[in-house]
């Protein structure tokens, strides 16, 4: 699990089977949470309805950046501190405060 630059402005991750299986997972239930979403509006469900349904969204999705968050920290900004690239710290920070928003 390493990552990979490939030009300055272009850097992949390669992740294991599992990880990239997992991560698909949970994307692919989020899709599908949009597409009902979608149907609720189109049967003009109740507000309440679809807005339960939107936080339901939010919550999957704060849940899918906090496990690539962690797999981030672990493989990618470890191997970089390790190999004696400091600024990468920066980048970790400014992409929290991104999240964070």
């Amino acid at each position: 699990m390493n990552c990979q630059h490939e030009c300055s402005n272009c850097k992949k991750k390669q992740r294991d089977e599992k990880e990239t299986r997992d991560l698909m997972n949970r994307l692919s239930r989020i899709e599908g949470q949009v597409r009902g979403i979608k149907s609720m509006v189109g049967e003009d469900r109740y507000c309440v309805d679809i807005l339960t349904q939107v936080s339901a969204i939010q919550s999957a999705l704060n849940s899918f950046n906090k496990v690539l968050l962690s797999s981030h920290i672990k493989t990618c900004v470890v191997e970089e501190i390790q190999s004696g690239n400091e600024e990468v710290v920066d980048e970790l920070c400014k992409l929290i405060q991104k999240l964070m928003k």
